[in-house]
Parts: structure tokens; sequence; C-alpha cells
């Protein structure tokens, strides 16, 4: 589809989210191709969604991430979390695990959309990463998926953006979907899902074909469709309608209103 025939939207973090719903019922039923209905009974936010929109909220104001995310997990505890993470909300005083899932990566695209300096990305996505995922790998691919929803955000080139990402982060990225998905199985972590999940928005055409792309290859759908979510909203500008009007519906009011403060103070209304 080409994406100049689309008029331009300020949306944000909810580019993330809606790829959250999305993949939401296809974690644990993995399918190996980018035809299925986008929409089923059972389709809802998952933890992706939660600590995404946690993040921003810290963003946006001035919070602690460790308390943030702290609070808002308890409060929707019946997400899919990581058995980790739950022993996380349980404590009192929560310390960092020195997890590299997938988690830090998943909830990070407020940072890219925030931030205007590559330094202050690197920054802010290690510091939302590391009061949880404070392993180097968690770490990285927290500050990955971030640069890259900057770099989209910004105007860059697939190209370019591909290039960068893989000598900042020293992932690989120079491999095709279509060669990895017939082999590729469930994985959380950091550095099985990250590289793939940008190799998605990269093949993609438009948002909702790099959605569709990363559900294809089966495994952690819901969080590597919000990683690739986040970073083609940035790149296209643009996300259908009807997607939004769902996620929209499933969301509690007090997501929304973060996400509509959100977009207000860092949407771009630029077209590519």
């Amino acid at each position: 589809m080409n994406t100049n025939t689309h008029t331009t939207n300020t949306h944000t973090i909810i580019g993330a989210i809606a790829g959250d719903v999305i993949g939401s019922i296809y974690e644990w039923q993995t399918i190996k191709t980018t035809d299925f209905p986008l929409f089923s009974e059972g389709s809802d936010f998952t933890d992706d969604t939660v600590l995404t929109v946690a993040v921003a909220d810290a963003i946006l104001n001035k919070k602690d991430f460790a308390g943030t995310l702290w609070k808002y997990g308890r409060r929707h505890i019946n997400r899919g979390y990581g058995g980790m993470f739950i022993r996380w909300l349980q404590g009192k005083k929560p310390k960092p695990y020195g997890s590299y899932g997938n988690g830090s990566a998943m909830r990070v695209s407020p940072v890219g959309f925030a931030c205007d300096s590559m330094e202050s990305v690197l920054d802010l996505a290690k510091r939302s990463a590391e009061v949880t995922h404070n392993h180097p790998e968690g770490i990285k691919g927290a500050q990955a998926t971030a640069t890259a929803v900057f770099l989209a955000k910004t105007g860059t080139s697939k190209k370019d953006i591909r290039e960068y990402i893989a000598l900042k982060f020293g992932y690989d990225l120079n491999f095709t979907l279509d060669s990895i998905r017939p082999g590729y199985e469930f994985n959380a972590t950091c550095q099985g899902s990250v590289p793939q999940a940008i190799v998605a928005f990269l093949e993609s055409e438009d948002y909702e074909d790099a959605v569709r792309l990363a559900i294809s290859i089966g495994g952690d759908s819901d969080t590597i469709a919000c990683i690739t979510g986040g970073i083609a909203a940035a790149w296209y500008k643009h996300i259908p309608d009807e997607i939004v009007e769902y996620v929209h519906g499933v969301l509690p009011e007090d997501f929304l209103a973060i996400i509509n403060r959100f977009d207000e103070m860092y949407g771009r209304s630029s077209s590519r």
C-alpha cells in the first residue's frame, strides 16, 4: 500500500498497544501466515499494554519508573506477566532481577516518541529497563527498540535504520522472515525476539502489514507485534481507523486518558 495516500495522524503509543491486542490471541495459538482475522472474540490488552501505558505515565508526569510499573502491574494483575515479574510485583521494595526477557522492549515505545535526541533515548530507555531488566541484553533490547522508534519518527530511511541498529547494538538483521518462519519458535528473550520484530517492520508496506508480519512468524506474538507496532506507527504515521477504534473499545478509561495526553504532547502530524 502506498502510505503517501494516507492522511497522517498523531497516534503514538497506540501503535504498540494495537499490536499487543491483535497479537493477544496468537501468543499460545501461533500461526505461520499473514492471513488471519485482526480481531476475534478474546482479543484484549495484555501486560504489554499495561506496562507501555505505565512508562508513558511516568514520562508524562515525571514519575519514578519502578514505582509506576509496580502500581500499574498490581492494579492490573491478571494480564499475562512472566513469573519473575509477578514475583517482582509481590515485593514491597522490588529490586531488579537480572532479566533479559523482552518485557523491557515491549514497554519502551513511549521513550522513542518522547525524546528529542539519541543520547536521551539511550539514557531513558536504560532507566526504564533496568528497574527490572538490568541484564545487559535486557537493557540493549529496550534501547534498540526505542532507538528504532526514534529513528522512524524522525524520518530515517529503513535502510539506515537497519544499518544503525545493527552497528550500534550488534543485532544481525540480515535475514528475511520467510527464511526463519518455518523454524522459529516461542522465544521471550530480547535477543530472540527484538531483531525479529525490527525486521518485521523493515519488510512491511504499512502499519497493518507490519503487525501481520510480526505475528506470522509465530512465537511470543503479542510482544513481537507490540514492538513492531510501535516502530511502524512512528514510521508510517498512520494507523487505520478501524484498528484504533477497536483497541480504544477494550482499554480502560484511565489508559485512554494517558494515551490521549501522550499523543497531544509527543504526536507528530508531519507526513513522510
